[in-house]
């Protein structure tokens, strides 16, 4: 099997999850549960699974209750990174936790469920991974892989794996799963405080340094109460 890339993923934790509201009026949505285990576990166990040995967890919103949950596991051994002052997206998140995080590293959203294809996500990302001409490569999901989601996609991909966006009024044939290997090159003279990821993409597209590969399993969004029940049931047919 191919060597993983990184040893050390950043699980992006720190968000309101007001969508998923009123689940979340008195917990993180990190810890909504899903099939009898927590949206970060769900996360966490496929790191672990994938001989990821540790992870970044940022925390804001109601996080004591959150780093309790995470701090308590072993494998993979988890690190916090504190937002509590502030609330700093996904970008300024990344950022915050650089000195923690090797280069390159995975990045991953907490809410994230999804089922392996043939290789685990972190694998296929790590055989596919070059940093010569890349700046982060992310996993994408084709709209047939993608349960409940309801979106235009997110990305176009060359033949080489190269991204450009969504153009307005197009649908586009890939979804970005939440899952990526970013450099620190992408992270390079980033702004102060908080901003999206986004915005390094965009810089990365232009110099033509952002790259995907289609993941081969099944992806599960659970943004609302309503993708809850769906997502149990497949989990448990597949």
């Amino acid at each position: 099997m191919t060597e993983l890339a990184s040893d050390t993923a950043m699980v992006l934790a720190a968000g309101l999850g007001k969508r998923m509201r009123p689940l979340t009026a008195s917990q993180p949505k990190p810890l909504v549960r899903v099939a009898g285990k927590a949206l970060i576990d769900h996360a966490l166990d496929r790191l672990a699974d994938a001989g990821v040995a540790k992870a970044v967890v940022n925390v804001h919103y109601l996080a004591d209750a959150l780093e309790a949950h995470v701090v308590a596991r072993t494998a993979p051994q988890v690190t916090v990174s504190d937002e509590r002052e502030l609330l700093l997206e996904t970008g300024g998140g990344m950022t915050k936790a650089l000195p923690l995080l090797p280069d390159p590293f995975f990045a991953i959203n907490s809410d994230n469920i999804w089922l392996e294809g043939p290789q685990d996500a972190f694998h296929d990302l790590s055989r596919t991974w070059d940093p010569e001409k890349m700046d982060a490569l992310l996993l994408l999901v084709p709209h047939r892989g993608a349960h409940n989601f309801r979106g235009k996609g997110d990305f176009h991909m060359t033949g080489d794996g190269r991204l450009t966006r969504r153009r307005s009024g197009r649908i586009a044939p890939f979804i970005y799963s939440g899952i990526q290997l970013v450099s620190h090159r992408l992270m390079r003279d980033a702004p102060q405080g908080p901003f999206s990821t986004n915005l390094l993409w965009s810089r990365a597209i232009e110099e033509e340094r952002l790259y995907g590969i289609a993941f081969t399993g099944e992806w599960f969004e659970v943004g609302t109460p309503a993708a809850i029940a769906p997502t149990e049931a497949a989990l448990r047919d597949g």
